[in-house]
């Protein structure tokens, strides 16, 4: 493998935030690529299971590429089973371990202290971390791009990215109104996948997340967007940036010029047009969207009951208030 650290923009924060329309407004700059989420979800019926291109998982020829880029580095791949996870081929003992988002760095140094007496983990992690840095560097062999951006937000991968000496992460903390992420919560269906039912749960119609009720979708909320800050707090303040889903939405220009600016390439080279930009995206249903309108999704406003924000606010309005709400 090439000894120069691969280039990754992480995406962090709580799911239903936004991320899948900043990461794919991001990735249609001609230097970057976005692919959606390098931790590679549930995908769901695979012979079923469209990339954003549209075509078929299994038949799409980005995909296929990569495959043959990581074959060449070592690596049986296929993006249907990727084994990026850190949790792969865990035994229950470390996915317990695994399992509390990250807190403070006291708390992690407990956790590493427990995850160093497995002696298969300690076989593992490595595997992982060069696995992981192997698909960064096929990705954008593939795609010609400088630096490739994920959107996986799950704090535990964060960290271990962050631990791993063939890759330069830099972080981009999108922070979305609490009410409107917790009403995505409650229906994902309804309100984070695909407009067109038949393209949800990735092209099988059948959204693959369960429902949850307020109390529990402010919940967390709140603790995504803490394990966040815990995991930047670890960092040089020049490696992360904090952005908020409703300036991308009402000031997008002006909100991609300064994550360009951050991740160091030229912001007049944004194309707004992100759809037409070609992509092959896994995650969230709004990837097979048409529509390329950037409008701001404030359904929580009228479908949220007052019983339902009163209940948020009991769990996370102080919260809420201190991220600017």
């Amino acid at each position: 493998m090439n000894n120069k650290k691969q280039r990754l923009i992480f995406l962090s924060g709580a799911s239903h935030s936004g991320t899948t329309l900043t990461a794919m407004l991001i990735g249609a700059h001609p230097n970057l690529c976005c692919v959606g989420e390098l931790m590679t979800p549930k995908l769901g019926e695979n012979e079923r299971y469209l990339c954003s291109c549209k075509t078929l998982l299994e038949d799409c020829s980005f995909w296929a590429g990569v495959s043959e880029n990581m074959a060449k580095r070592g690596h049986e791949f296929s993006i249907s089973n990727a084994k990026t996870d850190i949790r792969t081929n865990a035994s229950p003992y470390v996915l317990k371990l695994l399992k509390p988002l990250v807190r403070s760095p006291s708390i992690e140094l407990i956790r590493d202290s427990l995850l160093s007496l497995s002696p298969a983990w300690r076989r593992q992690l490595p595997k992982l971390m060069q696995r992981n840095a192997d698909y960064v560097s096929s990705i954008l062999e593939q795609t010609g791009a400088e630096a490739v951006v994920d959107s996986s937000k799950i704090g535990t991968r964060l960290k271990y990215l962050l631990k791993n000496e063939n890759i330069d992460v830099q972080v981009i903390w999108v922070v979305r109104d609490g009410r409107g992420v917790s009403l995505a919560y409650t229906n994902p269906s309804q309100y984070a996948d695909a407009k067109d039912p038949k393209l949800r749960g990735g092209g099988s119609g059948e959204t693959q997340e369960k429902g949850r009720g307020i109390t529990a979708a402010a919940r967390e909320w709140v603790r995504s967007n803490e394990e966040t800050e815990a995991l930047l707090a670890t960092m040089p303040k020049d490696k992360w940036i904090k952005v908020h889903y409703e300036d991308i939405c009402n000031s997008t220009e002006k909100t991609l010029n300064k994550i360009y600016e951050f991740i160091g390439v030229d912001p007049d080279k944004k194309r707004l047009d992100f759809k037409t930009v070609e992509h092959h995206v896994v995650g969230n249903g709004m990837r097979l969207d048409s529509s390329e309108e950037i409008k701001i999704d404030d359904q929580w406003k009228t479908k949220l009951t007052a019983e339902e924000l009163n209940e948020f606010n009991v769990v996370a309005g102080d919260y809420l208030r201190s991220m600017g709400y």
